[in-house]
């Protein structure tokens, strides 16, 4: 029994002198709670403010509000495709420029004979981005106001490639299409937005490479470039009425085949894998609402997941991903 007396009275000597300590750490964690509960929050005010209001309450139509012209780069991407087919909707005539115009001459001739607005193909190979395949695009572009520009990174690049391995020339190829072409695009169609004061910039990047993976260092760093060099832009050009956005989806399905509109095509794999229609029309709702997003609220969700996974679990899953390739 004194045992036992001498264990409560130590217990409470213990308790008294840990009694601040515990209602400090109880503080604490009940302001981190509180915090996370904050976070969560504004993520979901923020997604219904992105990918739910647009689509539910009208806005300006865009051709007024941007500009009668749409360049598109890397259209034989079918998600470039898609988006082109969603500014067709809207009344807006169509600039396709590509390495492969056999791909999409289909698609051209669809937008036109449907929605009753010019479809131009051009097909300029930007492999070795020169003066001269650059001046038959200035030469296209002048006298038109040219109100969006969509620029697509090459989907090729999203298989797993060691750089080591890489052949010098196709590496070289691969960043003058995806990073340098898309930084000259934009610096052909600025001047005339600025004089304006008026148009939308839109680059398109997977989303899944906003975090460095190992076997896709090139599609890790073009992604970055062009996530980065959107929003820079959209600090730099924003007050001069330009509106430029990120669009990082995660994984969209692939077709080339028309009519987009048969029940078929439009409709998901689902909903985290979306038909590039489906996504196209996501994402178009957030043209003018949000400089960096997905397009796709789903995607956003997983994105949202991405960001608070450690580098480890990332890199152990694109490890089994090539693994099981």
């Amino acid at each position: 029994m004194a045992a036992v007396d001498s264990f409560q009275l130590l217990f409470r000597e213990m308790s008294r002198s840990c009694g601040s300590y515990v209602e400090a750490l109880a503080l604490v964690g009940g302001l981190y709670a509180a915090s996370r509960a904050v976070f969560m929050l504004r993520d979901c005010c923020n997604l219904v403010r992105v990918h739910f209001l647009p689509r539910m309450i009208p806005c300006k139509k865009l051709r007024q509000r941007f500009g009668d012209w749409a360049v598109v780069y890397g259209a034989s991407e079918p998600v470039a495709q898609a988006y082109a087919e969603e500014l067709a909707k809207h009344g807006i005539s169509i600039i396709f420029i590509t390495q492969d115009q056999t791909s999409v001459t289909d698609t051209a001739a669809w937008i036109s004979q449907n929605y009753r607005v010019e479809a131009v193909v051009i097909q300029v190979d930007f492999s070795l981005v020169q003066a001269a395949n650059v001046k038959p695009v200035e030469e296209l572009l002048r006298g038109k106001e040219i109100g969006f520009l969509v620029n697509c990174l090459e989907q090729s690049l999203t298989s797993p490639q060691s750089l080591s391995l890489m052949p010098e020339q196709s590496l070289l190829a691969s960043v003058n299409k995806n990073v340098v072409a898309a930084s000259v695009m934009v610096r052909l169609v600025l001047p005339g937005m600025v004089e304006r004061s008026r148009g939308a910039v839109v680059n398109i990047s997977p989303g899944a490479c906003c975090r460095s993976l190992p076997w896709r260092v090139t599609l890790a760093a073009a992604t970055g470039y062009l996530d980065h060099f959107s929003r820079a832009l959209h600090l730099e050009y924003s007050s001069r009425g330009i509106f430029v956005q990120s669009l990082i989806p995660f994984q969209i399905a692939s077709y080339r085949h028309y009519p987009l509109a048969s029940e078929s095509a439009s409709s998901c794999k689902g909903w985290f894998v979306p038909k590039p229609d489906v996504y196209a029309r996501h994402a178009i709702s957030t043209l003018g609402v949000s400089n960096r997003t997905t397009g796709y609220w789903p995607h956003t969700l997983q994105y949202c997941l991405m960001r608070r996974l450690p580098e480890w679990v990332r890199v152990l899953g694109c490890r089994a991903l090539v693994c099981s390739s």
